[in-house]
């Protein structure tokens, strides 16, 4: 277990450094928040401290640091230390900075502030990218834990002609329907806190029981520094799309200008937003060394089904009753970010078509578009063989490209500010590289060989960078600096 504790170290030391170094350079302070100064009741709310943290935590822990590692950890022991290190320069700077520029843009949602930052081209683009992304997440977080409600909990088969599949998929709807419309402080700020707890709970149990019964895991040196995959895949980059809410995930920048509109100090964002995804981080590390300790048991293997992974470790290291506590708050983990996920497109749609949020009949025109359209998905998925996996694939490269427009936005606020820029550029030019040749490759993009797709993936990364500090250093002479409300 040693790889397995550097890694941890790794994280919570290089955690609390990172974060105080990304604090220093943001530079937050004692003006008034968008919670404070444009309360509306309904998204613009107030609300404490440790409530935003555990909420924006169920916000963006979905199936993907649990999913997602039990994928990746089939890689090797490399596992454990490119998910803390990443997290820490990579996943918690993204999240802490997207919600810090929001809240200093009257919390302005993500499209928004690409618009302003990367101009009006990109944000056309990058719109068709980020509702395309919330209507995948929302229809992935009806699935995923609606199958493991009816398999781990109810012991029932999840095809599609069970009546019972639908009914739970319909409870979740309805759930679903309602956080989105309702204030956010009467349903999410009510029920997340305990939902929170039941995710910490559950979290911490696998972590205890990974120890007392003393899980087999794999040295870095034993293995080599990347091990080979059961099924040959390229760990670059194909590791970094699968465990993306381990690391990195463009998801959460929707959600941290989700939750920029409840912060009532900046001062708070810190613990709200950077320390929450390191939490994250060590929510995959675990389940990544519980899916390594039964697979070297030999309870599990490269070809068990990942939701039936989460059962095993969970019924194995915590016994009946407190394995089906772990697997229900791993089932409250994606319908806690599915809901926000849809929420946030409401807001996107309402502020591209500058639609007034205030009024419950608007409120109600733009979900119900948008359920419509998740609800034909998840009929697709679940009725068409193959469409879950089809699915899932857009849903993770999306996910990523999602990000790179997000570090791409942050790069040019730094500049703008005269800020450290390298801070976003650096691990913006790493996600540009790692979408670009997993969709050059992928059987869903453009199916080239491997060399010609890192070749272009190069050649895209540079000009990435390349456009950006063109982009950045011709603004400068409109500096934009944050001003005091």
């Amino acid at each position: 277990m040693i790889t397995f504790f550097i890694g941890l170290a790794v994280l919570i030391i290089g955690g609390v450094v990172y974060g105080k170094v990304c604090e220093k350079v943001f530079k937050p302070d004692d003006r008034k928040t968008p919670a404070v100064r444009l309360n509306d009741g309904m998204d613009f709310v107030p609300m404490k401290k440790w409530k935003n943290s555990l909420i924006q935590l169920l916000n963006i822990a979905g199936t993907g640091p649990i999913l997602g590692p039990i994928q990746g950890i089939l890689f090797g022991p490399i596992a454990f230390l490119t998910i803390p290190v990443g997290c820490i320069i990579g996943g918690a700077f993204h999240d802490y900075m997207c919600g810090m520029i929001s809240m200093r843009n009257d919390g302005a949602q993500m499209p928004v502030l690409i618009k302003k930052y990367l101009g009006k081209y990109s944000y056309p683009v990058y719109n068709v990218f980020v509702c395309l992304l919330m209507l995948l997440v929302g229809t992935v977080f009806i699935y995923t834990p609606g199958d493991l409600f009816i398999t781990q909990i109810l012991n029932s088969d999840s095809g599609a002609s069970n009546p019972v599949v639908w009914i739970v998929y319909g409870a979740i709807f309805v759930y679903f329907v309602i956080a989105t419309l309702f204030p956010i402080d009467k349903i999410i700020g009510k029920i997340y806190p305990v939902f929170g707890m039941l995710l910490v709970l559950s979290a911490v149990g696998v972590f205890i029981g990974l120890l007392v019964k003393g899980y087999p895991l794999d040295e870095i040196w034993s293995t080599g520094v990347v091990g080979v995959h059961p099924q040959g895949l390229h760990f670059i980059p194909v590791f970094f799309v699968t465990v993306a809410c381990g690391i990195v995930s463009g998801f959460h920048s929707t959600q941290s200008t989700l939750i920029s509109r409840t912060v009532r100090n900046e001062k708070e964002g810190r613990m709200t937003f950077y320390n929450m995804m390191i939490a994250e981080g060590f929510i995959a590390m675990i389940w990544a060394a519980a899916t390594m300790g039964v697979m070297n048991l030999g309870l599990a293997s490269a070809e068990t089904n990942p939701t039936d992974v989460v059962g095993i470790i969970a019924k194995d290291l915590l016994g009946g009753a407190g394995g089906i506590i772990a697997v229900i708050g791993i089932i409250v983990l994606p319908i806690t970010s599915g809901d926000t996920a849809l929420r946030s497109l409401r807001l996107i749609v309402a502020d591209a078509l500058k639609i007034d949020q205030s009024k419950k009949s608007a409120r109600l025109g733009v979900s119900l578009v948008i359920f419509v359209v998740v609800a034909a998905i998840l009929v697709f998925a679940k009725i068409n063989t193959g469409g879950f996996n089809i699915l899932w694939r857009y849903f993770a490269w999306a996910n990523q490209t999602i990000a790179v427009f997000a570090f791409a936005m942050i790069t040019i606020y730094m500049m703008r500010n005269k800020l450290p820029y390298v801070m976003a550029i650096i691990p913006g030019m790493f996600y540009m590289f790692i979408i670009s040749s997993f969709i050059l490759n992928a059987s869903i993009g453009f199916n080239l060989p491997w060399l010609p797709s890192y070749i272009i993936a190069g050649v895209l990364t540079v000009l990435y960078a390349v456009v950006l500090i063109y982009y950045g250093g011709k603004d400068n002479s409109r500096l934009e600096r944050p001003k005091r409300a």
